[in-house]
């Protein structure tokens, strides 16, 4: 079944960042564009170059108004940890939001039971805390953070312009597509 236009349920979890912890709730994920960036745990191989990746492009996100947050099944004194001595880790600036409960890999339906991790998703949730896009990939290959913010410029646009619809590798400021009526049905 598709996660699309599925909204959040409501969730309560710690978070990690910029050497602070706090809580995280779906209140302060609604009213501005968030990513949930999931990852199977903390030192791991794959997943901190992935969060660096994600990291050089935070001020990209945020000039567009977009939250990042990303998510293991480990708790934030874990993340904290982590923080503290991997130097790839250390640039980040966006929040760490720890799982160990599961719920937020539940209920985006990326947790593993049997290995008590998460997959490697990526949703993009809109302003209304419904998912309007996301991915989930294998364990073993990383995602890109160039692409992941070309998606969320473009679900932005559509959403802002919802008589067109982006063609790949649409970027800002490129010629978009306003379907006729009668293609409407089939997009």
């Amino acid at each position: 079944m598709s996660l699309i236009q599925k909204e959040i349920s409501d969730f309560s979890v710690q978070s990690y960042q910029n050497g602070e912890f706090s809580t995280v709730t779906k209140q302060d994920v609604l009213g501005k564009w968030s990513v949930f960036f999931f990852y199977p745990a903390d030192f791991t191989f794959v997943c901190p170059t992935e969060l660096e990746d994600l990291s050089n492009l935070y001020d990209k996100f945020k000039a567009i108004g977009c939250e990042i947050y990303s998510v293991s099944c480990d708790t934030h004194f874990v993340h904290k940890a982590w923080h503290d001595t991997s130097e790839r880790i250390q640039k980040l600036q966006y929040p760490m939001l720890a799982d160990p409960t599961h719920a937020l890999a539940k209920d985006f339906e990326v947790y593993i039971e049997a290995d008590g991790l998460a997959e490697r998703g990526s949703f993009i949730v809109n302003p209304e805390g419904k998912i309007v896009a996301y991915e989930v990939i294998a364990g073993n290959v990383g995602r890109n953070a160039d692409e992941l913010l070309r998606r969320v410029q473009a679900s932005q646009f559509v959403a802002q312009h919802g008589d067109q619809v982006c063609p790949a590798k649409w970027q800002p400021g490129a010629e978009t597509l306003k379907p006729s009526l009668d293609l409407v049905g089939q997009l």
